[in-house]
């Protein structure tokens, strides 16, 4: 039995260290036998000869990745982990959002092939049937990036095509015009997110909420930006909206291609966009099924009636 002490520096680099929740902390737990505890911005490490020299290696290793970068993702400490420790290091958590007693994760195969899509792709296009959390997994990746520095800011889109041309008719200003067909993403990050805060970030425009209309002609930077209810957008809104794609930005674009309310011989921009960009270095397209339903019980019994009244 051995004891090693790491000075850390004080609790916010203890926290950049650990990870949200500990996360980071939890995999190396998993890695290492060693006894990992910490006291007055330092680490103390006990256990056997072996254990205590590899869990020293590792958080020197993590101590100088973030003096170099400033923080800690989920692959680094993998990387670290694999190089110290040697064989394969326990798997980076599919998603974990967290804030006070709530954490967010996939729920079903699908939903987590569809959360290591969002990590690995710049651009992802999610289809399937309500319930299956394209919008919540989306706008939950998108606070994460946030929390995590990756971006700087989250921007949320939505056709508004009941509305049409008369959205300007509508009474109140564009927030009050356009806050009914955003209120599924708002209801999301109201989830995630305590209302101050929520109503901060809105203020200072570090959240966007706009119609898809208000898209053209910008470029979006370091930005993760989504839309919901795709399926509801042209061809050629889509081609606009993709093309806004900027540096150090991600896109998500999610809906349901058999709730399209667009009129009658329009081609829905959700599938046209899929099945041109399917294939595309930094493009992937996950498509949820019933089974990833994960709201009410009742929601994937309504499902299947629908479909199978629209078979008969």
């Amino acid at each position: 039995m051995i004891e090693a002490t790491i000075p850390v520096g004080g609790p916010e680099q203890i926290i950049l260290m650990f990870g949200a929740a500990d996360q980071h902390l939890r995999r190396i737990r998993e890695s290492l036998p060693a006894k990992i505890a910490t006291r007055d911005g330092r680490i103390f490490l006990s256990g056997d000869e072996q254990a205590v020299l590899q869990a020293t290696a590792v958080f020197e290793r993590l101590k100088q990745a973030i003096a170099s970068e400033g923080a800690l993702k989920p692959e680094q400490v993998t990387a670290i982990l694999e190089e110290v420790v040697g064989g394969k290091a326990p798997p980076a958590p599919k998603m974990a959002v967290k804030r006070p007693g709530v954490t967010i994760r996939p729920r079903t195969d699908g939903q987590a092939a569809y959360v290591e899509a969002i990590r690995s792709h710049e651009l992802i296009f999610s289809s399937g049937p309500a319930g299956t959390g394209k919008t919540f997994l989306a706008v939950a990746a998108a606070v994460e990036a946030m929390a995590d520095n990756q971006i700087r800011k989250i921007v949320l889109v939505r056709p508004a095509v009941e509305a049409g041309e008369s959205l300007g008719f509508l009474p109140g200003d564009l927030q009050a015009k356009i806050n009914p067909y955003l209120r599924p993403l708002l209801d999301a990050l109201g989830d995630m997110m305590d209302y101050e805060q929520l109503k901060r970030y809105t203020a200072d425009d570090v959240i966007e909420v706009a119609p898809l209309a208000y898209m053209r002609g910008r470029t979006l930077n370091n930005a993760f930006v989504i839309m919901d209810e795709a399926q509801n957008s042209t061809v050629a809104q889509m081609k606009m909206f993709l093309t806004r794609l900027g540096a150090g930005s991600k896109m998500l674009v999610t809906g349901d291609t058999t709730q399209v309310d667009l009129p009658k011989h329009t081609r829905s921009g959700l599938t046209d966009a899929i099945s041109r960009l399917r294939g595309i270095d930094g493009v992937a397209c996950v498509t949820l099924g019933k089974e990833d339903i994960v709201r009410h019980r009742l929601v994937n019994d309504i499902v299947k009636a629908y479909d199978q009244g629209q078979q008969g």
